[in-house]
């Protein structure tokens, strides 16, 4: 029988570690540690591996770890947390004959393909065509963006720092928005807005704008006032989603998205009852002249809790995933 291979989605908070067998994506003995109780992943991964009794003749020979940091240099250091490492030293110490290190939104998109119909929410209808890039969008901590594509052998992943291009206002609102975003940073990208921070962020401007104090200083608190009939938090959070909308709608014209789009990440799936009564899809289609050509496309929201996971098992042995 061959070994299990250690798979692992580390954020700056927890780390989710999991088994697969080889040749197989679904991840089984799943555990989310504290990263702040060790000092570095390989006594975290250590620890998980004591715990779910994969050591011995047991013992992992291959991985595939999926950060939330740049890692395409040899040393990878967490944006989030004090762990930093070089590669080498982690593949010599876990004794692995095979170790790839991937970029957490990466993870997400190698996901997707493995995700569940039951755990895709249709948003928008459409006509997903299959041999086409799909784009794969995530509002949390920033705002990760990355694309998906079917080659003849395997899938090939398009990472990109999509979050990072500048924020366009499309009305008169959100041109007074930025003026107040522009009091406290001196270029506004979208993932100052499309965040967990930036629906704090879009919610204190909206009080600016009216002249009233803050009430919320937390994400949690602005959709829970959303939801008990807050006027201001209620904006915001159409506000935040009518410009996922349009940025969805750009990015699928740059990419070319024929595929489809999907939204993952922590907060989209807790805002489920707001999408029908947002303008989302209506920014997504409302592209002047290239209005038909995402009026076909799907947009799915992806609930599946641990597709990190799934995406870092087919990394393990795609031939495109260095």
């Amino acid at each position: 029988m061959s070994r299990p291979a250690l798979i692992g989605d580390i954020g700056g908070t927890n780390a989710r570690f999991a088994l697969v067998t080889p040749g197989q994506t679904s991840p089984q003995d799943i555990l989310s540690l504290p990263c702040a109780d060790y000092p570095g992943v390989v006594e975290a991964a250590q620890d998980y591996l004591d715990r779910v009794g994969a050591t011995g003749s047991n013992a992992p020979g291959e991985a595939c770890l999926a950060f939330a940091c740049p890692v395409h240099a040899e040393q990878v250091k967490m944006t989030n947390n004090h762990w930093q490492f070089l590669k080498h030293d982690v593949q010599q110490a876990l004794n692995l004959s095979l170790f790839k290190v991937i970029n957490d939104f990466t993870a997400q998109a190698l996901g997707i393909p493995h995700v569940p119909d039951q755990d895709l929410v249709a948003v928008k209808p459409g006509t997903a065509q299959a041999h086409a890039l799909r784009l794969v969008i995530g509002p949390g901590t920033g705002l990760g963006v990355a694309g998906i594509f079917p080659s003849q052998h395997a899938w090939i992943p398009l990472p990109t720092e999509g979050g990072h291009v500048a924020f366009a206002p499309t009305d008169a609102r959100e041109r007074e928005l930025l003026d107040e975003f522009h009091k406290h940073y001196s270029r506004v990208s979208v993932e100052r807005l499309l965040c967990g921070q930036g629906i704090v962020d879009i919610y204190t401007a909206y009080c600016a704008l009216e002249g009233v104090a803050p009430g919320f200083t937390s994400a949690a608190e602005v959709t829970q006032a959303a939801n008990q009939g807050d006027t201001l938090a209620r904006r915001t959070l159409q506000r935040f989603l009518k410009i996922l909308g349009d940025v969805c709608g750009d990015t699928t014209l740059s990419m070319g998205a024929r595929g489809g789009v999907y939204l993952c990440g922590g907060i989209i799936p807790r805002l489920l009852d707001w999408l029908p009564k947002s303008a989302l899809c209506e920014a997504f289609i409302n592209k002047g002249r290239m209005h038909a050509y995402n009026a076909d496309i799907p947009i799915w929201v992806v609930t599946h809790p641990w597709t990190g996971l799934l995406g870092a098992a087919e990394a393990l042995h795609n031939e495109e995933v260095f």
